[in-house]
């Protein structure tokens, strides 16, 4: 028979042998198992035969203890042998007694770590009990008992190890009462070990395949001591088979990972010297809360009724959001805390803020869906309430409505776990609330100034600028009181009402130089140049027709009164006068422009003795800071020459009626003078007298010739 000789992969000291295990994989080939094998581990007390039956039943070479020289420690630490000719592959670990008189009563922690490490490593566990010790309430297998049922509940999930009880020197006494004992006292003991709620009703078997078997003292009866651990070596092949002895393997690693993970198994454990297991010390507690809360975590991602929740607020807001997302989480977190609470209390609140707050981030993007709905239905029921508003105070009433709206939206969508709040949606809805109200008096100003400051730009009067400014200050100044007075609603700091104030100045300054600007398109100005000289030229001041004239005018005085009418609607038009202050513009167009052509002696003139040309500039001078140029100097002239061009052909029209009309009257007067020598010419003289006859011969001309 072979022996497999074992390696000691833990010192007594707790130094884990990483090169020994390095060098255990690679003679063994264990790591090219797969995840085809077992692991059986031995604990029990000292001097128990643990060694001698590892060594019977899997052809090991533990170190065993000699009769000879009496009861006292042989294993020290924790050893791993391959077991020899067994499939599936299977390491056997053989564990230090857990009741060492040599590590003393007062020094456990090794026993116990030792223990958490082979139910965290091992497939199996075989549980070494004296016969005797069945039924006993102060036996020395009862505490080693409670070690595994509390690293158990609080440690691990369910998972089915299996536990296989070892019963040594068994006599005459049937196996069945044994195992019927055994099992009393083990599901007491199990019942006994606090747990948290939730496992309270747990039963033994979703922790573990408890297998009892029995041997008879290999000192006394070695033959069929022999003979049964050979039936019980069977029992450990095809080990991991469906129906085998091995139980939950869902979470087993492939073989070639086993130093990694034994390693830092063995670090966490014994990172932890203070472990104690009924009292939940700091270690355990990390693992286990951690594992909960997750668990916890993703039964709310999953649960159905925050699915429900998070896909109907993407279609709008939903009522009663917050209150039912605060439930939903509450009811995982109130779990969370009944399964950890006997674990350490710093660590198991750390664990649940880290709960929290990865459940809260799974919310956000829900809860600010929500606000963005109520933000969004606010602003639409403010725009439709705001046009139909028709002085302040229904403005006043709309807002503080609809600002109230918003609020107890967010304080029903409100998470309780949380310490979020629906300012940065509020002041955005503060915002777009005020931009549509300055949006409503932009479009007010906009209204109230543009057509009536282009009709006023159209008629060209002198006092043009002066009644645009009148209008500009009231519709502007009333704008800015109405959006003062209906901005009260939102609270807004002196420094913020007044930067609002000036952009409705701005903006109203900005259509009237708008309005301005179109005025001033070159073929504009032209065109109401011209139109303005016909006008004049054609008609007296009484705006009657030249045709309807009755007696002559001067044609040079018309022509000079056109043209000052003209060039006053180009004076106009060259800069925009914000302010009253008087300007050069005027006379220095008269100057350059009109004196050269048909002097006015009625303008006083201050360039008689200028020498240079004043529209040869792009800028005007003596203007004030305020104005804006519309038409510099140069492009004033250049209309102006455009104008003169264009209004030729009108003016030596004007001279040829003129004309024409001269001669009418002279043939019209010769007519009446013959009538006057007629009976009938004659009788009408005598009544209204010679002169008018002739006045009326010429007008009953013209009139004819108008036919």
């Amino acid at each position: 028979m072979k022996m497999e000789q074992g390696m000691q992969l833990i010192d007594g000291n707790g130094k884990f042998n990483v090169d020994g295990l390095t060098d255990f994989m690679t003679a063994t080939e264990f790591a090219q198992s797969g995840l085809s094998y077992a692991i059986v581990a031995i604990i029990g007390s000292q001097s128990s035969g643990k060694s001698t039956l590892m060594n019977q039943t899997f052809h090991t070479n533990f170190e065993e203890m000699d009769a000879y020289n009496g009861r006292g420690q042989t294993t020290k630490g924790i050893w791993i042998a391959k077991c020899s000719d067994i499939d599936p592959f299977t390491i056997a670990m053989d564990f230090e007694g857990t009741d060492s008189n040599q590590r003393g009563e007062d020094d456990t922690a090794f026993e116990k770590q030792s223990t958490l490490f082979a139910l965290a490593i091992a497939d199996v566990v075989l549980i070494n009990m004296w016969y005797k010790d069945i039924g006993l309430e102060h036996a020395a297998s009862r505490p080693l008992l409670k070690t595994v049922f509390q690293v158990m509940k609080r440690l691990f999930k369910p998972r089915k190890k299996t536990l296989l009880f070892v019963i040594r020197d068994h006599s005459k006494t049937p196996l069945e009462y044994l195992k019927t004992a055994l099992l009393e006292d083990i599901e007491k003991i199990w019942a006994a070990v606090a747990e948290p709620e939730t496992l309270s009703s747990a039963p033994l078997r979703e922790f573990f395949n408890v297998e009892i078997t029995a041997l008879p003292s290999y000192e006394y009866q070695e033959e069929k001591f022999k003979e049964q651990v050979a039936q019980l070596r069977q029992r450990f092949v095809h080990s991991i088979y469906p129906g085998g002895l091995v139980g939950d393997r869902e979470e087993v690693e492939p073989a070639s990972g086993f130093p990694l993970r034994a390693e830092e198994i063995w670090k966490i454990i014994k990172d932890n010297r203070d472990l104690d297991l009924p009292a939940v010390k700091v270690m355990v507690a990390t693992v286990r809360c951690e594992e909960i809360a997750g668990e916890k975590l993703k039964c709310f991602t999953t649960d159905e009724d925050w699915l429900e929740m998070k896909e109907a607020v993407q279609a709008g807001p939903v009522s009663g959001f917050g209150g039912a997302v605060s439930s939903i989480l509450e009811t995982y977190l109130s779990e969370y805390d009944r399964e950890v609470v006997y674990f350490d209390q710093e660590v198991r609140n750390e664990k649940r803020r880290q709960l929290l707050s990865n459940a809260l981030m799974v919310v956000r993007d829900a809860y600010d869906t929500m606000l963005m709905h109520l933000y969004s239905n606010t602003v639409k029921s403010f725009k439709t309430s705001l046009k139909q508003s028709q002085n302040v105070a229904a403005i006043h009433l709309c807002s503080q409505s609809c600002m109230s709206m918003f609020d107890q939206g967010c304080e029903d969508a409100a998470i309780q776990q949380s310490e979020w709040n629906a300012s940065k949606f509020r002041e955005k809805l503060i915002c777009d609330m005020l931009s549509e109200m300055m949006a409503k008096y932009k479009k007010q100003i906009t209204h109230a100034l543009a057509k009536r400051v282009e009709s006023l730009l159209e008629a060209g009067e002198r006092d043009t600028w002066a009644s645009i400014r009148n209008l500009f200050e009231c519709n502007t100044e009333a704008a800015v009181s109405e959006f003062s007075d209906a901005a009260v609603s939102f609270n807004l700091n002196s420094s913020e009402i007044d930067t609002k104030l000036q952009h409705l100045r701005e903006h109203a300054r900005n259509v009237l130089e708008m309005k301005a600007r179109e005025a001033a398109d070159a073929e504009r100005v032209l065109k109401r140049m011209m139109d303005r000289f016909s006008q004049v030229l054609s008609h007296d001041e009484n705006s009657i027709s030249w045709y309807n004239w009755t007696t002559e005018r001067n044609l040079d005085e018309v022509e000079r009164d056109a043209l000052s009418e003209s060039l006053r609607i180009l004076s106009i038009i060259a800069a925009i006068r914000f302010d009253g202050m008087p300007d050069q513009i005027e006379n220095v167009l008269y100057y350059s422009l009109m004196d050269t052509i048909v002097p006015d002696p009625y303008l006083p003139n201050t360039f008689m003795g200028a020498t240079q040309d004043p529209l040869a500039s792009d800028t005007w001078e003596e203007v004030s800071p305020e104005a804006t140029t519309l038409l510099k100097p140069e492009d004033c002239k250049s209309l102006w020459m455009n104008f003169i061009e264009q209004i030729n052909p009108m003016v030596t029209g004007a001279r040829s009626r003129q004309d024409g009309r001269r001669r009418t009257r002279s043939y019209a007067a010769a007519a009446a003078t013959a009538a006057v020598a007629t009976g009938a010419g004659a009788a009408v003289a005598a009544v209204v007298g010679p002169a008018a006859v002739v006045d009326a011969g010429i007008v009953i001309f013209l009139r004819a010739m108008r036919l």
